[in-house]
């Protein structure tokens, strides 16, 4: 934890990093096994036991890391269910963080559905009841004037902190308003794949849960609920609690990347477009699905021959997910030579209420740039008053079908012939999750498209083998990028993350694959997530230089981002005062 430039009243930090890794704490005795970042249980020296207070506090025994790794993961793989999983590497992460991050590093692809999507949504619906350890800061909507003091009772310095993932808790991986718990939850989990995929410092984060209250009746009337007991706050005041917190953040930590996680459509959008020109600031909803499906479409039209610009996208599933992914293919198509015009009507969204028409009075602003005129549409055959999809496939022949709806089962044997007939090589990405709202199964697009889909969801899915090949199917997965965003902003110190570094990040990841044996995925796969980030980084570090808009001179970025990635390895501690 590096001291930084600290305020004169400022207290010191209880331990600090030194320039040669080791750390020094003013903590004794069981504080310092207390304190997650500096405690190494059994692995701590016999010279460190005696310099800090510990001897009699621990078995004889000096472990290696390695050694405690190999314990702890078979206490892990003896929990009955995922959500003890879940519980069992929480309660690991609250005693010893190192051994953490070297445990979830060892089995990234294993344990990722474990401390993140899907297993955190569970742990995240029983929040309350399972209360254990506090991290970061709770700020609260009815306390506005407290945003500061929270901040402040971290002791860090205006150096000390890269990373901010706040959330609001409205839409939590697909279950929807879960309050507090859903903030909190959702933002530590978020920063544990930073760390685990790209080496995100974990003593240079914060996690922020924003109280704004909660619809969840089922919340709102559980005695146990730890968060605000009243309805979600909307409208001006929500905008100046929001306000309070970006003014204070950016303010107090000026240099560091603020993430915004699971805002409901309403806000999302509109906050990121708010303060994305001011300072380093990402959605992860929107721009990160956005740049990895873009990745994987880059590598889909390597392998079907068809040009960007030639493209027509049908995206089903219109809300801040697919718009936001309908950006950034809008924006790939614009530089691949469109202008954003035409490249802006080469999309047609589907939701809900079918096609969307420019004349609908229900239309959000992300959504009418995309929306078809009437005139456009006069003729074609309507179901309950909307144009389907099926209508809308049938007479555009998309080359790319993507779904972001949550509706399992949308993409039909029907919809993809068709399809299929008009395109040699369908590109389908049916990205929803979990695996009861995926659009359609991977092994019936092979079927209904004679094995010529390219396809790509947003769940892991075993290889697949159709008429003698094996397709190995590319999983969307945001993890892909945005730790290696995260990390190129953190390493070039960005002053805003702009469409081009996103862009950047989404090329790094589709050069990655080799596509042109039959069955190649479209994505490098998860286990390669921390060779993933490295590359991703240097790529957003070198856009965000060539943009002007990297604070640190880089002169040699592949290093610089493998200096900046923090390990999972025991440093020496040192006692303040002692000889060294």
């Amino acid at each position: 934890m590096s001291p930084g430039k600290r305020k004169p009243d400022l207290p010191a930090p209880m331990f600090a990093e030194q320039p040669d890794g080791s750390y020094v704490t003013s903590l004794r005795g069981l504080a310092v096994l207390r304190e997650p970042l500096l405690n190494k249980g059994t692995a701590f020296s016999p010279r460190e036991r005696a310099e800090l207070g510990l001897e009699g506090l621990l078995p004889p025994v000096v472990e290696t890391l390695d050694e405690q790794v190999r314990r702890s993961y078979a206490q892990y793989r003896a929990q009955p269910t995922d959500l003890q999983k879940n519980v069992f590497m929480e309660a690991l992460r609250d005693r010893n963080e190192v051994l953490y991050y070297r445990l979830l590093s060892d089995h990234l692809r294993e344990m990722l559905p474990i401390v993140y999507d899907p297993t955190v949504a569970e742990a995240i619906r029983t929040y309350s009841h399972e209360y254990r350890r506090p991290r970061g800061v709770f700020l609260s909507v009815d306390d506005p004037d407290g945003v500061e003091r929270a901040f402040q009772a971290l002791r860090l310095g205006p150096d000390d902190v890269d990373l901010i993932v706040a959330s609001d808790a409205e839409e939590i991986l697909g279950i929807g308003d879960w309050g507090v718990g859903g903030g909190a939850g959702i933002a530590v989990g978020k920063l544990a794949v930073y760390t685990a995929a790209a080496g995100i410092d974990p003593a240079r984060v914060v996690p922020v849960a924003l109280d704004v209250g909660t619809d969840n009746e089922a919340l709102l009337n559980d005695p146990a609920y730890v968060g605000n007991r009243h309805a979600r706050v909307r409208g001006r005041r929500y905008d100046d609690f929001i306000d309070a917190y970006v003014r204070t953040a950016s303010r107090m930590f000026p240099g560091a990347m603020l993430h915004w996680e699971d805002f409901g459509p309403s806000n999302g959008r509109r906050l990121l477009e708010k303060y994305t020109g001011h300072l380093p600031t990402f959605n992860d909803d929107m721009q990160g699905t956005g740049a990895i499906v873009l990745a994987a479409m880059l590598s889909a039209v390597r392998a079907s021959g068809t040009p960007m610009e030639q493209q027509r996208i049908v995206v089903f599933g219109a809300g801040t997910a697919g718009m936001g992914i309908a950006d950034q293919l809008r924006d790939a198509m614009v530089r691949a030579g469109l202008d954003a015009a035409t490249a802006t009507r080469r999309i047609w969204p589907v939701d809900q209420q079918g096609l969307l028409i420019d004349d609908m009075d229900d239309l959000r602003d992300f959504q009418r740039p995309y929306a078809r005129s009437r005139a456009e549409v006069d003729g074609w055959s309507r179901d309950g008053g909307g144009i389907s999809l099926a209508e809308v496939v049938e007479r555009i022949k998309p080359t790319m079908l993507l779904g972001a709806s949550t509706a399992h089962g949308a993409f039909t044997e029907r919809i993809v012939r068709t399809m299929a007939t008009g395109v040699e090589r369908p590109i389908i990405f049916p990205i929803s999750n979990p695996t009861e709202r995926i659009e359609a199964a991977p092994a019936d697009l092979l079927r209904w498209s004679d094995g010529r889909a390219l396809i790509a969801t947003g769940i892991p899915v075993e290889p697949i083998t159709y008429h003698g090949v094996t397709y190995v199917i590319a999983q969307a997965n945001n993890a892909m990028l945005y730790p290696g965003l995260g990390l190129g902003v953190v390493t070039a110190r960005a002053r805003r993350v702009s469409p081009g570094m996103l862009a950047a990040a989404a090329e790094a990841v589709g050069g990655m694959v080799d596509v042109s044996s039959p069955g190649a995925s479209l994505l490098p796969q998860v286990d390669n997530l921390r060779e993933v980030s490295a590359v991703v980084a240097v790529a957003v570090a070198e856009r965000a230089s060539a943009e002007h808009l990297a604070r640190t001179n880089l002169r040699d970025p592949i290093q610089q981002v493998q200096d900046t990635m923090w390990q999972p390895v025991y440093r020496p501690v040192h006692a303040n005062g002692s000889e060294r």
